[in-house]
């Protein structure tokens, strides 16, 4: 009688152990269901340890606090240049990273190098679906699509939020997406009951997209100057991005102030050199009112220094109503928000910095 109770209580524990085990399996192998910006439905482990980041997605992870998760991401990053300051606050541990893709305007995905690495989740910014479908079926791998277009559109709060309800730092992502929310609504604010008639006119020059312009290269519905109201002479052209117009366009724009790209100012210089005489005749020039715009278009968006344009271009056209802003402390507290350190200072020791520019040095 005794040993059947034994019997019985062995069972019983074997029973026990074997329900954690398959409780213990099934929670390790345990899935949900998220929904990517572009209404896809991807499902993916209940708990994210690691991820690739492809189509520059990894300054979106960033900004969302996921530095530590990524594996792998595309050789851009690898080169932590200081114009992508995403990348150059986080050259050391984007060195150890696995390239997974080329980057760039040419991108090419390495799939079987993708697939070796085994990310618990693909993260990848672009504008096509198909390509994300194409790659998850590739690899087998949970691909989520995410986009950052401009600093004030919904898309770029909503992937940083995916971001960090995927890979845990929801709390970061949260502050970081509440933080833009508040500088767009901030600088709207300032701006948008300022009469037309007490605005200066802007032209700004030298702006990058697909690859560097001089002088004669703007940008149509430039987005710093849009999120200030401000009346930027290109909009008026049947285009809506990057656009080389004629010498004689400006001449009869006769902007008041100018915004050149401080990393373009060679080929700016190119362009004085040989028409030095209907630069000078211009009236910013001629009143010292030409100021820097750094590049924020470096594959793709630098959503911080767009925020930071756009703030240095208020204080510059409107100085009564940027009078409380101070430029410095509000730019470091954007980079440090979105980036983790002070940029300014790096800006400056590359060159990039912002300031007044004179043409032809």
């Amino acid at each position: 009688m005794r040993n059947k109770k034994v019997m019985a209580m062995v069972l019983a524990g074997i029973a026990v152990m074997g329900t954690m085990v398959c409780s213990a399996a099934a929670e390790e192998g345990a899935t949900r269901v998220v929904t990517d910006v572009f209404g896809r439905e991807v499902e993916i482990p209940e708990e994210v340890d690691n991820c690739v980041a492809l189509g520059s997605a990894a300054r979106l992870i960033v900004y969302a606090g996921g530095t530590e998760k990524i594996i792998g991401c595309t050789e851009m990053e690898l080169r932590g240049d200081p114009g992508m300051p995403f990348a150059y606050a986080n050259k050391d541990f984007f060195a150890n990273c696995e390239a997974m893709a080329s980057g760039g305007s040419g991108n090419a995905d390495y799939a079987e190098a993708i697939v070796a690495l085994d990310p618990d989740v693909i993260f990848y910014q672009d504008s096509d679906p198909v390509a994300m479908e194409d790659l998850a079926a590739k690899t087998g791998i949970p691909v989520i699509g995410v986009y950052g277009d401009a600093f004030n559109s919904h898309y770029l709060t909503d992937s940083i939020s995916l971001i960090g309800d995927v890979l845990g730092t929801e709390e970061h992502a949260k502050n970081v997406s509440d933080a833009i929310t508040g500088w767009v609504e901030e600088l709207d604010t300032l701006t948008k009951d300022i009469p037309d008639e007490e605005k200066p006119t802007v032209y700004p020059g030298a702006v990058s997209w697909n690859g560097g312009h001089g002088f004669t290269g703007t940008y149509v519905n430039y987005a710093p100057l849009e999120a200030i109201h401000a009346i930027s002479l290109p909009d008026e052209l049947d285009a809506n991005s990057g656009v080389e117009v004629s010498m004689e366009q400006i001449l009869e724009w006769d902007p008041d102030v100018i915004f050149l790209n401080p990393g373009n100012m060679n080929l700016v210089n190119e362009d004085y050199a040989a028409n030095p005489d209907a630069i000078d005749s211009l009236t910013a020039v001629q009143e010292g009112k030409v100021y820097a715009q750094v590049n924020f278009n470096y594959y793709w968006c630098n959503m911080e220094l767009a925020i930071v344009d756009s703030y240095y271009a208020g204080s510059v056209l409107y100085p009564e109503a940027f009078a409380d802003i101070n430029f410095e402390e509000k730019a470091e507290e954007i980079f440090n928000t979105m980036i983790g350190m002070d940029y300014l200072d790096v800006l400056d020791e590359n060159n990039y910095g912002f300031g007044t520019i004179t043409i032809g040095e």
